[in-house]
C-alpha cells in the first residue's frame, strides 16, 4: 500500500520542475481568454473610433457607386475604382487591425509569459498514434472540453441572439433611412452587438482560466518519490555530501596533526581531551591553539607528542577550558592567561632541567581556570563526530597516515 501510495502524484510541482516545463514549452494557456481579448479589443475599436470609421465606409461607397455612362464600358476605370476602395477599406480597418494585433500579443502575458522554446517545434510521433488519441478522446479532459465548447456557444450564443432579437425592430428599419444616418445606425448596432458577444466572452473566459490553471498544475504534479529524488539532487546526495564533509575533516586534521610536533606541550585531561598550545617570543601576541581533540584524535595527539618528546601536561579544566573556548589557530582568551603562563613557566623550566641538569621542576596541579569557561566533559555532538569517524576507516587511516608524515 505504500508502494502504490508513492507511485501516485499528490504533490504540486516544485519550482524546479515547473522552470523545466516552461523551458520545455509547456506553459498555462487559455484559448477563451485570447478570444476574449481579441473581441475586446475589436469591441472597443469599433466603439471609439465609430465616427472615423463611418466617414471612411461613405467615402468608399460614395466612389463605388458614383460614375459616368464611358466609365461603365471601361475595364481599367474599373480597376482603379477597386483599388481606391481596397485603400479606402484598409485604411478603415487598419486601427482595429492594430489593436486585435496588440490584444493578441499581450494576451499570453496574463497566464503564462512569452516563451521561445524550441522543443515546443520537435516533432513528436507519439502524436500520430491513433490508440494515444481515443485514449485522449476518451480521457477526463475530453468530456472537459466538450463541456467547456458547449457552455461557450451557449452562452456566447444565447447573449448574442438576445442583443439581435431585441433590436429587430431597428434592423428592419435600416432600409428605410437615408444613407448617412443608417450607415451610423448599422456602426452602432454592430458595436452594441460585439459588446454583448464581449460579454458572453468574459463570462467563458472567467470559467475556462481557472480551470485551465488547475489542468496544468495536476499535469505537473509530482510523486513523493520524485520530490525526494529532486531534492537529492538540487541539494546533493547526503551520502556524498557526507561523504565530502568527512573527508575535509580528514584533511584538516592532518594538517592539524603536522603542527602537534612543533607544539612547546599538550595539555590533557588526561584521558578525553588533549590540546597542543605553541608561543613564539616576539611573533605571537599569546599562545595559540594549533591541535586539540576529543577522544580517538585526542589519543593520537598524545601519541604524536610522545615520538616528538613535546611535552605533556595533565590539566583537566583546563584542557577542557582550552578545546570548548578556543578555535584552531587562535590565541587563547584573556581569563586563561594566568593558567597558560604557568605551564609555559613549567615547560621552559623543564626544558632547562633537560639542558643544564640541576633539580627537576615541580609538575604543577592547581591553575586559575575561570568556571564559566569549564563547561566539563564531551558534548553529544562532540562524541556522535567521534563514533562517525571511528566507523569511518577511510577517514581513520587518512589521519593516522597523515599523522605519521
Amino acid at each position: 500500500m505504500a508502494e502504490d501510495s508513492d507511485l501516485e502524484k499528490t504533490e504540486s510541482a516544485t519550482p524546479r520542475r515547473l522552470q523545466k516545463a516552461r523551458e520545455e514549452g509547456q506553459i498555462v494557456r487559455s484559448r477563451e481568454l485570447s478570444t476574449f481579448a481579441l473581441l475586446g479589443a475589436g469591441f472597443f475599436g469599433v466603439w471609439g473610433m465609430s465616427g472615423s470609421i463611418g466617414e471612411h465606409l461613405q467615402n468608399m461607397l460614395r466612389a463605388a457607386f458614383t460614375f459616368d455612362h464611358a466609365s461603365v464600358f471601361e475595364t481599367r476605370r474599373m480597376l482603379i475604382g477597386a483599388g481606391a476602395a481596397s485603400r479606402e477599406g484598409l485604411l478603415t480597418l487598419l486601427p482595429i487591425l492594430g489593436f486585435t494585433g496588440a490584444a493578441a500579443l499581450l494576451a499570453p502575458m496574463a497566464l503564462g509569459g512569452w516563451q521561445l522554446s524550441a522543443k515546443g517545434l520537435e516533432p513528436k510521433f507519439e502524436r500520430l498514434n491513433p490508440i494515444s488519441g481515443l485514449g485522449k478522446i476518451f480521457s477526463i479532459n475530453g468530456p472537459a472540453q466538450l463541456v467547456m465548447s458547449l457552455a461557450k456557444t451557449l452562452v456566447v450564443g444565447l447573449i448574442g441572439g438576445t442583443a439581435i432579437w431585441n433590436r429587430r425592430e431597428e434592423i428592419l428599419a435600416l432600409a428605410t433611412q437615408p444613407l448617412q444616418l443608417a450607415l451610423a445606425n448599422t456602426v452602432h448596432l454592430i458595436a452594441v452587438c460585439c459588446g454583448m458577444t464581449v460579454a458572453g466572452m468574459f463570462v467563458v473566459a472567467a470559467m475556462d482560466v481557472p480551470y485551465q490553471l488547475w489542468q496544468f498544475h495536476k499535469k505537473l504534479r509530482m510523486t513523493k518519490e520524485e520530490v525526494k529524488r529532486e531534492h537529492r539532487e538540487s541539494e546533493g546526495d547526503p551520502h556524498v555530501k557526507g561523504r565530502i564533509r568527512a573527508q575535509q575533516r580528514a584533511i584538516a586534521r592532518r594538517r592539524m596533526m603536522t603542527n602537534v610536533p612543533k607544539a612547546d606541550v599538550v595539555v590533557t585531561n588526561p584521558t578525553h581531551f588533549a590540546v597542543a598550545l605553541q608561543y613564539t617570543d616576539g611573533e605571537m601576541r599569546a599562545p595559540k591553539v594549533v591541535a586539540k581533540g576529543v577522544n580517538l584524535v585526542a589519543a593520537r595527539i598524545r601519541e604524536i607528542a610522545a615520538e616528538n618528546n613535546v611535552p605533556l601536561l595533565e590539566a583537566p579544566p583546563l584542557a577542557r577550558a582550552l578545546y570548548h573556548n578556543v578555535d584552531l589557530n587562535r590565541e587563547i582568551p584573556g581569563p586563561l592567561y594566568g593558567a597558560v603562563a604557568e605551564v609555559l613557566a613549567w615547560v621552559y623550566q623543564l626544558r632547562r632541567f633537560k639542558t643544564e641538569g640541576g633539580e627537576k621542576p615541580a609538575t604543577p596541579t592547581d591553575f586559575d581556570v575561570p568556571a564559566e569557561l569549564d563547561k566539563g566533559g564531551v558534548s553529544d555532538e562532540e562524541a556522535d563526530q567521534e563514533a562517525a569517524d571511528t566507523l569511518n576507516p577511510a577517514v581513520n587511516n587518512d589521519d593516522a597516515s597523515g599523522a605519521s608524515a
